[in-house]
């Protein structure tokens, strides 16, 4: 810490000096290092981890049954006299509640997985732009040319064809 920090903020001389710092952070590379390949050996074992996408067959098989249990007891209930249908109704009505329970969890599960393979990619991007291994970031440069709606469909008809 500079003497104007520990000045302004009113901190006790903290004894620090400039080749102890440089070693802290030394030290500190090495143990980020380290959790980096810890991360990168986790990331290599993700791949191997089955049966993520049961958990959304299982889902839409709850939504499925309530909804058709739900089905049921609205007939049943509009059948029946209307002194026994309240219950009867309120039943499917709770089913029909879960079953949109089970769709909006595997909805907030896809996209949970989509901000955790963002925030990866961003992390991966930064770890780059800060070892100086990203690309330089100007703007690349690129041609254009300006077509109309039937132009551009003969091309992707065109190309589509040549394959």
């Amino acid at each position: 810490m500079t003497k104007k920090l520990e000045e302004l903020f009113n901190l006790p001389d903290s004894g620090v000096t400039p080749e102890e710092t440089e070693q802290t952070i030394a030290e500190n590379r090495d143990l980020i290092a380290e959790v980096n390949q810890a991360i990168d050996k986790i990331d290599a074992a993700l791949p191997t981890v089955h049966d993520l996408d049961t958990g959304d067959s299982e889902l839409d098989e709850l939504a499925k049954l309530a909804q058709s249990k739900a089905e049921d007891l609205i007939d049943l209930g509009m059948n029946v006299e209307p002194r026994f249908s309240g219950v009867i109704l309120q039943t499917a009505g709770t089913l029909l509640g879960h079953a949109i329970t089970a769709k909006t969890a595997k909805l907030d599960k896809k996209l949970k997985m989509v901000q955790l393979q963002l925030a990866k990619a961003k992390h991966d991007h930064q770890v780059k732009k800060d070892a100086g291994k990203a690309q330089d970031d100007s703007p690349l440069d690129g041609e254009g040319i300006v077509l109309d709606r039937n132009d551009l469909l003969k091309q992707i008809l065109a190309n589509r064809q040549d394959k």
